[in-house]
């Protein structure tokens, strides 16, 4: 099979209309393999030009053999604009990548390949994802819009197209294309996560009942902090630390920012005054971060992995620091081990995806080891 052939573009991108028409032959059509590594492609296109794509999955319902699937796959080529790709997804779903397109532009390619289906005795049901995802259009405690999943009748049928096939509306919202890109933890990472953070639990809880107590005699304050971060994918979940601010210290927040000793938006200050007494001790020895096993044994975080960054923080990242975002956020990284508050922002991103290209549960244990001396020296530590 020679590799498809690359479509020239043919000027700009209709969002109503009707501008999907190439007439391709099949063998441009790209197989499983492949059309993930067109998927990552235009994702990194799409964040270095701060722009937008959309990718529409037909799939025929009932499952169809060769024939149907060849029929499916001739008739999405013969709409989709020359500047599109087309491929399969699995064997029973064909795929189109649509380049600089609103999910607006996307439901006309559904519209128009469902009516033909349709006519052609065949059903299809279309799942839409929108990159990038709604995650990062929520507010600074991740309580914005959500993508929906795909909605189905109440009788459990499969959609089908009205006999109307004019009226046809779009059957769910856009999801976000992050389900498909990011990579959740194989199952020797997560029997090692529940493993370690098990065992850490236990063996810390006189400790943790100590600081407990010191935080809740100190002030009469809550124990412990709560906060959304962004998770895998860029989920919102609740992170856990001991608190180690005075209550309301987030107000306080946006006064302090021009301060902020990181560059880039995340925030640090060596001598924060929202910091309690107890809290610098805490911070010093990362023992606030002990909580965090608890959000390891849930599933939100993992031993190692990224650090999850507040939503406003991530939400105020450059488009192309959202790829670290492939991979289940944790308690310790590269980052951790190697830079902190010594090395830059960007720096910082760096190491996160380096990990995210590369990790393997060897590396999680080197890291897991590193991390022990890192603490005790406080290296980077604010």
């Amino acid at each position: 099979m020679s590799q498809p052939i690359q479509p020239q573009s043919d000027g700009p991108r209709p969002e109503t209309g009707t501008g999907f028409t190439s007439h391709r032959r099949l063998h441009e059509m790209y197989f499983p393999k492949h059309l993930a590594a067109v998927i990552r492609r235009e994702r990194a296109r799409a964040d270095r030009q701060k722009s937008r794509f959309c990718l529409v999955m037909f799939r025929l319902v009932p499952a169809g053999g060769r024939i149907s699937m060849l029929r499916l796959t001739r008739l999405v080529m013969n709409e989709v604009r020359t500047t599109d790709e087309v491929g399969l997804y699995d064997r029973h779903t064909v795929c189109a990548v649509l380049p600089d397109t609103a999910p607006s532009g996307a439901s006309i390619l559904i519209r128009r390949t469902r009516e033909l289906c349709y006519q052609r005795g065949m059903t299809v049901e279309p799942v839409l994802y929108t990159y990038p995802g709604q995650w990062f259009d929520g507010d600074e405690n991740g309580q914005g819009p959500r993508p929906l999943p795909v909605e189905k009748p109440n009788n459990g049928e499969t959609l089908r197209i009205a006999d109307d096939a004019s009226t046809h509306v779009l059957d769910a919202d856009p999801l976000p294309m992050e389900d498909l890109l990011s990579r959740r933890p194989s199952a020797v990472k997560r029997a090692l996560d529940v493993a370690i953070a098990g065992t850490a639990l236990l063996v810390a809880s006189p400790v943790i009942a100590a600081i407990a107590a010191l935080i809740k005699f100190s002030d009469h304050g809550p124990i412990i902090f709560r906060q959304n971060r962004s998770g895998l994918g860029g989920r919102p979940f609740q992170i856990y630390k001991f608190r180690t601010m005075h209550v309301g210290a987030d107000k306080m927040k946006a006064k302090l920012r021009e301060h902020s000793e990181q560059d880039g938006p995340a925030f640090k200050l060596t001598n924060d005054p929202r910091i309690t007494a107890i809290g610098k001790f805490l911070r010093k020895t990362s023992l606030d971060e002990l909580p965090q096993l608890f959000n390891v044994l849930k599933g939100d975080m993992s031993l190692v992995g990224p650090r999850p960054l507040p939503i406003d923080e991530q939400n105020a990242c450059d488009p192309w620091h959202r790829a670290r975002l492939d991979v289940m956020p944790g308690l310790t990284c590269v980052w951790q081990v190697k830079g902190r508050s010594r090395v830059s922002f960007d720096d910082w991103m760096r190491m996160d995806l380096s990990y995210t290209k590369n990790y393997q549960v060897t590396q999680d244990i080197k890291l897991i080891f590193q991390t022990i001396p890192a603490v005790l020296l406080r290296r980077g530590a604010k």
